[in-house]
């Protein structure tokens, strides 16, 4: 009977060399992930390279221009693994290129053109003498991942075959398949420690912070900051319900065509918040506050306020170019002003970039670790390939097909959302000031 002290074993493989990408947006813990993952495989003997900022170098790769050691990727060793755990920012660094932005269907993957990024990607690799890929990232990267998986498949028989698996990151927190993603503590507990100094200088003031945080498609970060940093309310695209939702036609300028849109009812929305805000003062003796608006808001305004805001290549709205938090200060001090006579001090500001590389805490570091181990233990003791590393209990692994998460159909993922009513929910609604609408 083996030890409980036993290393884990030796395990006869074929891979040879595994490549480890990161892509999108950063997280803290991003170096445990990493260094765990390449530790693993050091350990058994087995090259690791890191790809330097994502896909944009794989896709640069072609006849006139191959890929070099230090520019494009770093052949990780022992040496550069001490104390990495731990330690702030990506040391691959990151990138948002996306080889299969031009494959929406899977049809499109008997298009050479459609495909053309993502075989230059695959000719990268096979330059590199890669034998297996670990991609690390959102939702967006294990669409691409799914793709190139499906890539692959339609490659002539005895062509070269790179198992490809995925490592679920985003502070956002908004993933299917998984409880909670790599980073998204230590986000909270970043973004908590700014709502909380937030408070203080408004109670000082007698005054109102707007505070718009991360979180383009769902409110686990806006409800975790809020909750943990006592925040006076948090609204996210899961409270657009009921009275709080509306729609609106819009006429495409493109082909001319009307569609219905799911959109707020900004102004009921502005008195929900403007309900809180006399609750405190006149039930409460507060005249301070701080309200947390998640980002993904933007996408339910009103055609009016988003029209000719830029979007990604992803078909996200260019977040940063649209200031939700001071176009909601402006609504919610006119309707404040309507309501009672006076006028309210509102200042509105956006926090999350200062989160996305904090140092990481103990759970997201435990957390990244047990993702970078199992990406060992799904290529190497389990022989999988097309699979997303999962973590569940007491850091269980598992590992879920990328067909269960990726729509066959349409090669698009499911957005996790917070679910109303939810006990998570509930429990910031608790911790507010009661409004009773």
């Amino acid at each position: 009977m083996n030890s409980t002290l036993s290393r884990p074993p030796l395990t006869a493989t074929n891979i040879r060399r595994v490549a480890i990408l990161f892509a999108g947006g950063p997280a803290p813990a991003a170096n445990a992930v990493i260094s765990t993952a390449a530790v693993s495989f050091l350990r058994n003997n087995i090259e690791v390279l890191g790809i330097k900022y994502g896909y944009s170098r794989l896709m640069e790769y072609g006849p006139d221009h191959s890929l070099e050691e230090g520019r494009d990727y770093l052949k990780i060793t022992h040496n550069m693994l001490k104390r990495t755990r731990n330690s702030q920012g990506i040391m691959i660094g990151t990138a948002r290129a996306n080889p299969g932005q031009d494959v929406s269907d899977p049809e499109h993957m008997k298009d050479p053109q459609r495909t053309a990024k993502l075989l230059t990607v695959y000719d990268a690799l096979i330059s590199l003498g890669v034998d297996a890929l670990i991609s690390i990232g959102g939702d967006d990267t294990l669409k691409t991942a799914n793709k190139f998986l499906l890539f692959q498949q339609q490659l002539p028989e005895g062509s070269h075959r790179i198992p490809v698996v995925h490592l679920p990151k985003t502070i956002d927190n908004d993933y299917m398949g998984i409880d909670f993603t790599f980073g998204y503590f230590t986000a909270v507990e970043v973004l908590a420690g700014e709502i909380r100094n937030l408070l203080a200088d408004a109670e000082a003031n007698r005054s109102y912070f707007v505070a718009e945080t991360m979180g383009r498609s769902a409110g686990w970060l806006a409800y975790g900051a809020a909750i943990a940093g006592e925040a006076s309310l948090t609204v996210s695209v899961e409270d657009i319900t009921g009275k709080y939702e509306a729609s609106e036609e819009h006429r495409d300028p493109e082909n001319g065509k009307t569609q219905i849109r799911r959109v707020m009812d900004l102004q009921e929305v502005v008195r929900r918040i403007v309900a809180t805000m006399r609750v405190r003062e006149e039930a409460e003796g507060k005249e301070f506050g701080v309200i947390v608006l998640a980002e993904g808001l933007a996408e339910f305004l009103p055609h009016e306020h988003i029209e000719g805001v830029p979007r990604d290549e992803h078909g996200h709205i260019a977040i940063s170019k649209l200031n939700l938090s001071r176009l909601f200060c402006d609504l919610i001090g006119k309707e404040y002003n309507k309501q009672t006579g006076k006028s309210k001090k509102l200042t509105g500001l956006q926090l999350g970039y200062e989160s996305r590389c904090a140092r990481p805490q103990a759970f997201d570091v435990m957390l990244g670790s047990q993702l970078g181990v199992g990406a060992y233990r799904a290529l190497i003791e389990k022989r999988l390939d097309g699979v997303m590393v999962s973590v569940s209990g007491q850091l269980d692994l598992n590992y879920v097909p990328f067909n269960q998460l990726v729509d066959p159909a349409t090669l698009v993922t499911v957005v996790r959302y917070i679910e109303p009513d939810s006990d998570f929910h509930r429990l910031a609604r608790f911790l507010e000031t009661y409004v009773h609408d």
